[in-house]
């Protein structure tokens, strides 16, 4: 029986950098390009997006982002995985809504049923869901731009509320609307498009200007937007896109990671491993991991020069592609999870040496000034070399205070 090959934490690590566009001349010359070597950019805390970016591209300014989103739509923000907003290349949005769409539209509609059921006031709440929908549908049927308050306003089919506590001092409203929305987007039938929390009126039309690290986007029919309809894709299909692309990215790792990552079932990733040419690799935690065939390292001596890394500072977002890449962390994150990540699993704001983990970031309200915090003892050359990264990242930030939505658990205490 032929042994399989291995892969060690410290090749996983120099993967991570090269692939991930952190490491010394792997920097991306663009957000697409950028957003296919991470199979796309979390978007959950809009300031994700653009602090992602920035750790990658040299030059980068908010305004190449807005451009991508906003003007080209050459990327789009899409709910997909884990019911996490994600910003994705449009072949990838295809692969992405194939996969996972069905199943997490599922999830939003069940849970909106369930909460409709405990309110007065609707009958039947499917019924209520469909009517909705349809109405929002066929609203921006004319490929308007819509915000949720502005659609709730126009729609009254759409005006719904449930009464969450009810009989509690918590007792209080709750649109619906939003999350009618949030279904039909997971679906693929309606798009985020521009950020409203700042118009400029420019001559006689409206210019669309992102205050980049807050989000209030104004709704599109995703057809409308893209000026085209979404390829029909299989689930399966999508899966087996999904994990090619995965493994292409973050590989190898374990089918924990890929399940975790997708959202998904065992039975549905397995089949998609299935119908791919992968390669069963032998991991330093024991475990087995994957990578695709064509990606196997060579085990000859001096075979894989590229392997070694320069190691390098650099400073990456909450919720960041690569914090969040995996479920099985420990090859770069070490003994840090209880001070990185919170109960829930969300990373927070991190900092990085020679390919690991190694403390977080938070910036000063009053001075926006950027404080490394370490959380091991660090060379004189690393703790130098972050130095230089927050002072880079301060000064590109300026007068800019984003708001951390997951602060690490180091920052609260």
């Amino acid at each position: 029986m032929t042994a399989r090959p291995a892969i060690a934490d410290d090749q996983r690590r120099a993967r991570l950098v090269r692939r991930h566009r952190l490491g010394v001349g792997a920097h991306a010359t663009s957000v697409t390009e950028l957003a296919d070597s991470l199979v796309g950019f979390h978007a959950t805390t809009p300031s994700t997006v653009y602090l992602s970016a920035w750790a990658r591209i040299a030059g980068f300014t908010p305004e190449a982002m807005d451009d991508a989103l906003y003007r080209e739509r050459t990327l789009v923000k899409q709910l997909a995985m884990r019911r996490t907003l994600f910003v994705f290349t449009r072949p990838t949005l295809g692969d992405a809504i194939g996969a996972v769409g069905p199943r997490v539209a599922a999830s939003e509609r069940t849970n909106m049923v369930r909460d409709l059921r405990r309110s007065p006031g609707f009958d039947d709440p499917d019924v209520w869901i469909d009517t909705a929908r349809a109405a929002v549908r066929d609203d921006l049927a004319d490929g308007g731009l819509r915000t949720s308050t502005q659609l709730r306003e126009r729609l009254p089919d759409l005006d719904g509320y449930v009464v969450n506590g009810v009989g509690t001092k918590w007792e209080a409203r709750a649109p619906m609307g939003p999350r009618v929305l949030n279904m039909m987007s997971a679906a693929g039938e309606i798009v985020r498009g521009p950020n409203t929390a700042r118009r400029r009126e420019r001559s006689e039309r409206v210019e669309w200007s992102s205050q980049w690290h807050v989000s209030r986007p104004a709704w599109s029919s995703m057809s409308r937007w893209l000026g085209e309809e979404l390829p029909a894709e299989t689930i399966e299909d999508g899966h087996r896109a999904m994990v090619r692309r995965w493994l292409r990215s973050f590989g190898p790792g374990t089918e924990t990671d890929i399940v975790w990552w997708l959202g998904s079932t065992k039975r549905a990733v397995r089949a998609a491993l299935a119908g791919l040419d992968v390669v069963e690799v032998d991991l330093d935690d024991g475990n087995i991991g994957y990578v695709l065939a064509d990606d196997v390292p060579d085990d000859r001596p001096d075979a894989n020069p590229t392997d070694d890394v320069e190691p390098r500072a650099f400073l990456l977002p909450e919720l960041d592609p690569t914090t969040m890449g995996w479920k099985q962390r420990d090859f770069y994150l070490g003994p840090h999870r209880e001070h990185v990540f919170d109960s829930n699993g969300n990373g927070g704001q991190t900092a990085w040496w020679d390919g690991r983990i190694v403390g977080g970031w938070r910036q000063s309200k009053e001075d926006g000034r950027i404080e490394v915090h370490p959380l091991e003892k660090l060379p004189r050359a690393a703790t130098r070399a972050l130095a230089e990264e927050a002072e880079r990242l301060a000064q590109w930030l300026g007068d800019v205070r984003p708001s951390p939505g997951y602060p690490a658990p180091f920052m609260r205490r």
